[in-house]
């Protein structure tokens, strides 16, 4: 039986005499006595220690869902005694009340309000720990739910549901763009129309003012003519001006409906009739 023993930092020995606890020896060296029947039990750690949990439990919906609890902990200072002789497997004691914290809360949501829920539950596990396993001589430092996992099956319905989503309001957003086209493509074929409108009556205008002043300078020059002569003289040469034209451009029929039985009327049926002629003639 040894009678020195080293502690190493960050460990407690539990010293027993003859069987019974005795004292506890810090990290140092220490004498033991062995008359006295004294030996090292064993060791407790001061150091941080993690326990991992898997958990599985059913929703409110029933969708059976397996959560994931990290508890973190470490043994009271001054409570070495309670924590190496009160429980004979702590990790053992403590996923027993993982286990019994989140299948009582998790069945009170749904599936889809667990994730958003994830730390209430971890405050749920951490109070309720602390008030168990602090008469055991073990702080609670913090407690975790690392991870929520459904089972594969409710993922992918859960993404289809979720992409099912965003395509209607994509496509709602593409018809309020369409409808925002055409309003504006209908307002814009107004304003052009209103614009258009505009122009051919100022040209109207322009037009109206320039015979008034042709009409009244050939008067001024010519005594003897009437402003009836003078319009029916500038309607032929715009009329022998639009024929030009119509001509101009290939496969063109065009049908001469007389209108008129003046003077005017029949010298422009006989420009008419003359071209006509020509064009035959020339064929």
């Amino acid at each position: 039986m040894p009678c020195v023993v080293c502690v190493d930092q960050g460990n407690v020995a539990l010293v027993e005499s003859w069987g019974k606890f005795a004292r506890l020896a810090y990290p140092g060296c220490h004498i033991l006595n062995p008359f006295c029947g004294e030996n090292v039990r064993g060791y407790v750690s001061q150091r941080i220690q993690q326990v991992d949990v898997t958990c599985e439990s059913k929703t409110k919906d029933n969708v059976f869902v397996n959560v994931m609890v990290s508890v973190q902990y470490k043994v009271i200072h001054g409570s070495e005694f309670a924590a190496a002789y009160t429980l004979s497997d702590t990790r053992q004691q403590m996923t027993a009340y993982i286990f019994d914290v989140v299948r009582a809360i998790l069945p009170t949501y749904e599936l889809d309000n667990v994730f958003a829920a994830k730390d209430e539950m971890a405050v749920h596990v951490r109070e309720h720990l602390k008030k168990t396993m602090g008469d055991f001589g073990y702080e609670i430092i913090d407690a975790l739910v690392t991870e929520i996992d459904p089972d594969q099956k409710v993922k992918n319905a859960m993404n289809e549901i979720n992409a099912a989503q965003r395509l209607r309001e994509a496509t709602k957003d593409k018809s309020e763009a369409d409808k925002l086209i055409v309003v504006k493509q209908a307002e814009a074929e107004s304003e052009s129309k209103y614009l258009q409108g505009l122009g051919i009556a100022r040209q109207r205008q322009a037009i109206m003012k320039g015979l008034q002043e042709s009409v009244v300078s050939f008067s001024g020059h010519i005594p003897g003519t009437s402003a009836r002569t003078i319009m029916d003289m500038m309607m032929l040469t715009q009329y022998n001006d639009m024929i030009k034209d119509i001509g101009a451009q290939p496969k063109s029929n065009t049908i001469f409906i007389p209108d008129s039985v003046d003077m005017a009327g029949q010298l422009r049926n006989g420009v008419m009739q003359g071209n006509l002629s020509t064009a035959r003639m020339m064929r």
